[in-house]
């Protein structure tokens, strides 16, 4: 099962810390993949949810490439992305997405995780019911879930 940091949270929300390049760092060396948002703003690499915040470089998403799931959060970052070997992905609020390497990402207010990756859990009032039917999850509280599905 692939368990995913959501903005680099690991024990819960942490607003003040998501998405910033030493927050996912540690998320990483806590052996977790990570999902983050990332922006592409006059020809700059931003980390942010709600708008561009960390500056970063494209060193930061080589070196780290194999445990990232990059949202893209504007289209010049989904066209950035475009044709490398970055696992990313674009939505808002539909229910299920593809990534670059063909996930299934499912929005919590899917109705079917079957072989998907699901954001946000806890959200799930049947998620440890239907745990065997997806390959992976995405949580604020990824230590959690590990522990929980270990």
């Amino acid at each position: 099962m692939i368990i995913i940091s959501h903005r680099g949270n690991i024990n819960g929300q942490q607003s003040n810390l998501e998405n910033s390049p030493s927050y996912i760092i540690n998320a990483i060396k806590n052996k977790f993949d990570v999902e983050i948002d990332l922006w592409l703003e006059n020809n700059n690499l931003y980390l942010g949810h709600d708008g561009p915040k960390h500056l970063i470089d494209i060193t930061f998403l080589n070196q780290n490439h194999n445990k990232l799931w990059i949202h893209c959060k504007n289209h010049d970052a989904l066209n950035f992305c475009h044709n490398k070997k970055f696992n990313h992905f674009w939505h808002e609020n539909d229910s299920y997405t593809l990534t670059s390497k063909g996930y299934m990402w499912a929005h919590p207010n899917a109705n079917d995780f079957k072989q998907t990756i699901i954001a946000m859990p806890e959200k799930i009032d049947n998620f440890l019911e239907i745990k065997k039917s997806y390959i992976g999850i995405c949580s604020d509280y990824a230590k959690k879930y590990k522990d929980l599905l270990d």
